[in-house]
């Protein structure tokens, strides 16, 4: 079985190498996948496609960078707006940072401080930093000082464990035979790449499309976790990789990203636009919405043309957020998605940016602790608006330029910086 495993996985390396790699959250949701949160949280394409992390993954630009290699050292002075930011509000969501990061030497010293303070105030927090960290100026691949800012939210659905004529739209946990091959495990130059698959005989070949997953005669039948009563709000949890789900039974089941088919995302509003049925400046996910309900016949067709799929996994109902990538609870307008390659999973970064659909400041300190499929290059975020509705509205308008710093310990090991 070890030989036919490898077997396997040496075609889906040679393919790997020659095709376009599969390196997606999801989830972020994607990421992700802002504002048209019909795509994961969550960055900018077209006006079209500008969301919360998209699970497709834009192909990288050849320029080869190291890792964090577009930061570089600044000064305090850079950032004297930051003070001018409720910095007792983002103090939480620092600490939960710590409890990912608490145990990796380069932040070890800094964490131990946190965790002491108690109660800090606003003053106690920027002596803090000063004393403890460094601030970095960040790029895109580009060499530009401004970039992307999306955003991303956790949706709210109705859903049942079981299926009834309400409860009609599943959504699966993880297939036991998704085969997910991490590249960089033989070929570290290759880190974030994976390919995904299913085994045919003695060869992966790409598994299930949506297509075939939603089928007549669905392959991953018995997999349910939940059965929803909204076909389109059970993709765009898909988009944004994690979501609450309120029972008919009266509890409420807290879903997180598990996996992911595979498959390119294909964002559902570009596909409206481009057949004409509305307006780059209509795709938003509220106009995909009011389109659906003219035409519930042409839905499934539509959703049909993104072959991606997210699976899911139940997490503990008492979480107070969604699980980002550096596996702690998110913190709503606290928490950012980054691109790991380029800025730290856990750091505080000082975030300036527009509220959406305004000039209106948003100058915050918030904590990288989340990734994107389509959270891509050095001044990438996709800002992370909390549950429901109205974070949902915000998420989906959020379309903005941004600049971001980084702030990272004294002494934490970076590459040769230009």
């Amino acid at each position: 079985m070890k030989h036919f495993r490898w077997q396997a996985i040496g075609i889906v390396l040679m393919l790997a190498l020659s095709v376009t790699s599969c390196s997606k959250r999801n989830v972020k949701v994607t990421t992700p996948l802002t504002c048209n949160c019909e795509q994961p949280a969550t960055p900018s394409k077209s006006s079209a496609d500008v969301v919360c992390a998209d699970p497709s993954v834009p192909e990288s630009t050849p320029v080869k960078v190291p890792e964090y290699g577009l930061l570089k050292l600044a000064q305090w002075s850079d950032v004297e707006e930051l003070k001018q930011d409720d910095l007792t509000a983002s103090w939480n969501a620092w600490l939960t940072s710590c409890s990912g990061l608490k145990n990796k030497p380069d932040w070890q010293t800094a964490c131990q401080a946190a965790i002491s303070l108690n109660a800090p105030t606003q003053a106690d927090i920027i002596n803090y930093f000063a004393q403890y960290f460094d601030v970095y100026s960040t790029r895109s691949v580009a060499g530009e000082s401004t970039g992307l800012v999306t955003g991303y939210y956790q949706p709210l659905l109705r859903g049942s464990r079981t299926k009834s004529s309400k409860y009609a739209f599943p959504l699966y946990g993880q297939p036991k035979d998704l085969i997910t091959v991490d590249l960089s495990a033989l070929f570290p130059e290759l880190k974030y790449k994976r390919v995904r698959g299913k085994l045919d005989g003695n060869k992966l070949v790409p598994y299930y499309t949506r297509a075939e997953i939603e089928s007549a005669t669905p392959p991953l039948s018995g997999n349910e976790i939940v059965w929803v009563d909204d076909e389109l709000d059970a993709f765009y949890l898909q988009i944004q990789g994690s979501g609450l789900i309120k029972l008919n039974t009266g509890e409420q089941m807290h879903l997180g990203y598990a996996d992911q088919n595979g498959h390119t995302y294909n964002s559902i509003g570009k596909v409206l636009v481009q057949r004409g049925e509305m307006t780059a400046s209509q795709a938003s996910m509220q106009g995909i919405k009011d389109w659906a309900k003219k035409n519930v016949g042409k839905l499934r067709e539509l959703l049909n043309s993104n072959p991606s799929y997210v699976f899911f996994r139940e997490l503990p109902g008492n979480l107070p957020g969604p699980l980002g990538a550096l596996g702690v609870p998110l913190t709503a307008e606290r928490s950012i998605a980054v691109d790991p390659k380029y800025i730290p999973l856990g750091a505080p970064v000082f975030l300036s940016t527009t509220y959406p659909n305004s000039n209106k400041p948003l100058k915050r300190m918030m904590m990288a602790q989340d990734t994107g499929g389509a959270i891509k290059d050095g001044i990438r975020a996709d800002f992370y608006w909390g549950t429901g509705h109205e974070a949902g509205k915000m998420a989906g308008s959020m379309k903005q330029s941004g600049q971001m710093w980084v702030l990272l310990p004294k002494g934490f090991k970076l590459p040769s910086i230009n």
